[in-house]
């Protein structure tokens, strides 16, 4: 006997139902590489919407609350004023829709260097050694050879990019002056092919979705057009339809009885003719559009309550929790993608704003979720509470010291922005920890009680 080879399929399968087989239908189902050109993005943004909005609102939401310094007030007064005059936020907001967009940007340091080939040395940068922030999109830089050496800073990366300037000339620009925006990451060039050293607009993904939901919409709104037809039934009238004369007499007729009901909503008819309405049956679209819309949200990862500008549907529903998955989206883009890619610019920033680089200086992402001004007053409330009872009521109850404590509670104040402008006073005023303890007891045993009402 002949060997037998079994072969084990670790799949579900039936035969009856054809689940599984080559005759199941869901067989045929594949996934090809998607073709998007420039050409087709650009008129997407510029016709639709839909793809506008999930191109803006993650690149807006991202910048909207920008960044806080913490340093000397003086410092941050000096970094801030860089800020605005090279208008980082603005050309950070830009560089990022377009990466988005067309899958690569960036934010060109110009230092006035006259060979932008050559690595940018950052800590020759002296005040306003930054001339000019500019973005350039992928459709203005191409990427050159990638860097295959794995010891290198730009593994993986290209080892320069390549700018036509005037008159056709080629200006070569080191990847160190670039802050890059790369859109949706770019699965293996080797594969793809066609996103050299750049990634991938956020569209290549989400078109689909929001060409159905717009077809959809569109559909229903040529419905509406056809929401009411009057029906009118003539005897002879195929048998006359060919005779000019006989057209032209029905539709003067026609035209006169619908201007007749115009004038006064009544159809004048001839006794033979019949009428009759009929209306499109319209209940159940509004359902069928959201759930479209509701794939091009799931798809651009943007709640519907944010896309749409509209409240939460269902009953107790608020929206809250989506929002805040949303925002720890947004908190994630920012930490793990604005701020590795401005980390050299930053270096940059704030050299050119102080003229050294004290290692103290960090910044911060301000949060999305704003708190009421009554949160507010509890979360204060809470804390000045809490310190009370770290404290104690008499001495020598004291879990933290008195000047410690109120070090932090400094500290924790000015942060949060409970009491502005708390950090001049204190160095107005001093510190407790500064205060003689002597003069203090005495000023509060000679200063006199009021009595309420007196």
């Amino acid at each position: 006997m002949g060997n037998v080879i079994a072969m084990a399929r670790d799949s579900l399968v039936s035969f009856v139902s054809r689940l599984g087989t080559e005759r199941d239908k869901a067989a045929t189902v594949f996934y090809t590489q998607p073709i998007l050109t420039d050409e087709q993005i650009v008129a997407a943004y510029r016709g639709s919407w839909l793809p506008r909005k999930i191109i803006d609102i993650p690149a807006l939401d991202s910048c909207r609350k920008w960044r806080g310094w913490q340093a000397d007030d003086k410092v941050i007064e000096l970094i801030e004023k860089e800020e605005k005059r090279l208008n980082v936020k603005g050309k950070v907001l830009e560089a990022s829709k377009k990466g988005r967009l067309f899958g690569g940007a960036a934010v060109y340091i110009g230092t006035g260097d006259s060979d932008p080939s050559q690595s940018l040395d950052v800590e020759r940068i002296g005040k306003t050694g930054i001339k000019h922030l500019t973005v350039l999109t992928r459709r203005q830089l191409r990427a050159g050879t990638i860097d295959r050496d794995p010891e290198s800073e730009w593994f993986n990366r290209p080892e320069n990019y390549y700018l036509t300037g005037l008159n056709g000339k080629q200006i070569i620009i080191h990847p160190s002056r670039l802050v890059l925006f790369n859109g949706a990451m770019s699965p293996d060039d080797d594969i793809s092919g066609m996103t050299q050293g750049w990634g991938e607009s956020i569209l290549t993904a989400t078109l689909d979705a929001i060409k159905n939901a717009d077809s959809t919409a569109g559909n229903i709104a040529s419905l509406i057009f056809e929401a009411k037809i009057d029906i009118i039934k003539i005897p002879g009238f195929t048998e006359n339809i060919g005779n000019k004369a006989y057209e032209d007499a029905i539709l003067s007729r026609y035209t006169l009885a619908n201007t007749i009901k115009g004038i006064n909503g009544t159809l004048l008819l001839d006794a033979e003719e019949e009428y009759e309405s009929k209306s499109a049956q319209l209940a159940g679209l509004t359902d069928i559009l959201m759930a479209f819309m509701q794939i091009v949200s799931g798809a651009a990862d943007i709640p519907v309550t944010r896309l749409l500008g509209q409240s939460p549907a269902g009953m107790n529903a608020t929206g809250t929790s989506d929002m805040k998955n949303y925002h720890d989206r947004i908190q994630s883009i920012q930490e793990l993608e604005l701020m590795p890619a401005m980390s050299r610019l930053d270096e940059c920033l704030i050299r050119s704003a102080t003229g050294t680089r004290d290692e103290a200086i960090y910044c911060e992402w301000a949060p999305l979720e704003q708190m009421s001004e009554k949160d507010k007053a509890d979360i204060f409330k809470t804390k000045a509470d809490a310190a009370r009872a770290l404290v104690g009521s008499n001495s020598g109850q004291e879990i933290i010291t008195r000047e410690a404590l109120s070090d932090a509670l400094v500290n924790t104040f000015t942060e949060d922005g409970s009491l502005p402008g708390l950090d001049g006073f204190i160095d107005e005023y001093g510190k407790l920890s500064e205060q003689d303890p002597t003069e203090a007891d005495l000023i509060a045993a000679t200063t006199p009680s009021r009595t309420p009402g007196m």
